[in-house]
């Protein structure tokens, strides 16, 4: 996937806009029938797709109300499951929090509350550099991704600790290689500023306000919490989360962010010449804070930005046209990618 799609916002037509304003926001129906009449095309292209999905999927959209809901299999917008890398789009939203309240900017050195990066030399890590998957220590994807799973860390700090003493890369803030290395360290500067675990914090100060009750970071087998890619999650609650973020922080009439935060989180860090290493399913995309850019303007402004669970779900914000999409597939073909989805958005 090497190329680039740039578009320009068009406006909804009246027609189309009355399509979507007059759904009600729960329909009296059957579930698999919810607000599916409006939208045949959509209806026609995820039984198209439905082999690349599988058989099990769900699919939301989201203007100003719940429009489309549509449940296939045995699943359900309730039906909690692995969210994979998706949980990195949460955990930057919880250091945007901090970064909002003062207490961390995007230049903070992480050495000032991790020691171990002092000890080894990599003073010059900083939170941006860490949002970014900039930090310049050595990954290997594979290795690094299973880091967690070993039994001889027992917390965040010990798996973040063992990434102060790998070796350095490249420089920090030169290039991009994708990784559970960065997002894991803001995670645990977020523990040490907060002196309080990372599945419990993002629990009080995120999930709860926003109502993502079926939504944790916690796990079941004693294993390490993973600020990357541990988070289980529902359709229907990761949908609560992008509204909050097409309200600019607002959800609810609660100030989960700042519209400034909101829009660092949305605009372009990361340019195609930067990016070293991207899971196959996001070659050829540019990258905001814990999403990657799908579409673009001509002026190189996000259109659409997306944080994938490569192979579990996939949310997605149309910036321009002020509107939300989750898809949960379950058991989806594992050689599918983003241009699936994007053909269906």
């Amino acid at each position: 996937m090497t190329y680039k799609i740039k578009i320009n916002c068009l406006k909804v037509s009246s027609i189309a806009l009355s399509l979507l304003l007059f759904q009600p926001l729960f329909a009296q129906k059957n579930a698999k029938e919810y607000s599916t009449a409006g939208f045949k095309d959509l209806n026609d292209v995820l039984n198209t797709q439905q082999k690349a999905l599988g058989k099990n999927f769900i699919t939301l959209v989201w203007t100003d109300t719940l429009v489309y809901k549509k449940e296939a299999g045995d699943i359900t917008t309730r039906t909690q499951a692995d969210i994979g890398d998706a949980s990195s789009w949460l955990t930057a939203a919880l250091v945007l929090q901090f970064i909002d309240e003062g207490k961390l900017s995007m230049d903070t050195k992480v050495s000032q509350y991790i020691p171990a990066f002092a000890k080894y030399g990599k003073n010059y890590i900083t939170i941006g550099t860490c949002l970014t998957h900039m930090t310049g220590v050595q990954s290997d994807p594979g290795r690094v991704a299973k880091i967690f799973e070993k039994k001889k860390f027992t917390s965040l700090e010990d798996v973040v600790n063992d990434y102060a003493s790998k070796e350095i890369q490249t420089n920090p803030g030169t290039e991009f290689r994708y990784s559970p290395i960065g997002i894991s360290i803001a995670g645990r500067v977020l523990e040490v500023i907060s002196k309080k675990k990372f599945d419990m914090l993002i629990q009080q100060r995120l999930l709860r306000p926003l109502g993502m009750r079926n939504t944790t970071f916690s796990t079941m087998d004693a294993s390490t919490i993973n600020p990357t890619n541990g988070a289980r999650s529902t359709a229907e609650d990761y949908m609560r989360f992008l509204v909050m973020l097409l309200n600019k922080g607002v959800y609810k009439d609660q100030h989960i962010l700042s519209e400034a935060a909101v829009k660092q989180m949305e605009q372009l860090h990361i340019t195609a010449d930067k990016i070293k290493y991207a899971p196959k399913e996001a070659q050829g995309y540019t990258y905001a804070l814990g999403a990657w850019i799908l579409e673009a303007k001509q002026s190189g402004d996000p259109v659409t930005i997306s944080s994938p669970g490569m192979g579990s779900i996939v949310p997605m914000l149309d910036i321009c046209r002020r509107y939300a999409v989750v898809f949960f597939p379950q058991n989806a073909q594992e050689d599918q990618n983003l241009n699936t989805y994007l053909t269906i958005k």
